[in-house]
């Protein structure tokens, strides 16, 4: 007997791949109008900007709340674009080191707790991911952090509190993805430092 698909996944993986082409076709736009200006015009830049923000974003969101069927696999090269025009347009610089391609359903995990750190690191810094022979390791660290200690106890319950938010819901993700795949996740949360282990 199959399993029941994953509908919300489903969902979310046909709004990405439908945003994707749209997002950069007005790339290709505005990299057209730059060619024929002779010259990037501050509105000009600040639209290429906003748009490759888009298109990380959207990229980052396919992974994170699409599907993961079977063993799909996700190219190391992939991971660190993404991350790395994440980190060109946002408040938080991301490093990782891994082997070869990955796991979609590793990849999936790791990118809803990059999400999770995200809303530690509400005013920026820095996050470190590791694969290593036991598993992933992931740390976070800012000058300040913004731990909502409820959220981070999500994590640990098998069923998301009734009252959490579309912003928070990576935390209830990160809960069912973990029983999902039979593992465990041991939080150390610091004063300037989270540090996850998988």
């Amino acid at each position: 007997m199959q399993d029941k698909p994953d509908l919300p996944a489903l969902i979310a993986s046909r709004i990405c791949h439908d945003l994707i082409s749209p997002i950069g076709a007005i790339g290709n736009g505005v990299e057209l109008l730059t060619l024929e200006t002779g010259a990037a015009r501050p509105e000009l830049a600040l639209i290429a900007d906003s748009v490759a923000h888009a298109n990380a974003r959207i990229r980052f969101f396919r992974i994170s709340f699409g599907a993961a069927r079977g063993e799909q696999r996700v190219a190391r090269t992939e991971v660190l674009s993404i991350l790395t025009d994440l980190g060109r347009a946002g408040r938080i610089g991301y490093a990782w080191t891994s082997q070869g391609d990955l796991s979609r359903r590793d990849v999936r995990l790791v990118f809803l707790l990059l999400h999770c750190l995200e809303s530690a690191l509400a005013y920026g810094g820095k996050v470190q991911v590791e694969q290593t022979a036991e598993g992933w390791a992931i740390r976070a660290e800012a000058p300040r952090l913004k731990i909502e200690s409820a959220l981070w106890e999500v994590l640990a319950e098998p069923r998301p509190p009734a009252g959490i938010e579309a912003g928070q819901v990576h935390f209830a993700l990160v809960a069912e993805e973990l029983a999902r795949q039979g593992r465990r996740l041991v939080t150390e949360i610091g004063e300037t430092s989270v540090s996850l282990r998988i």
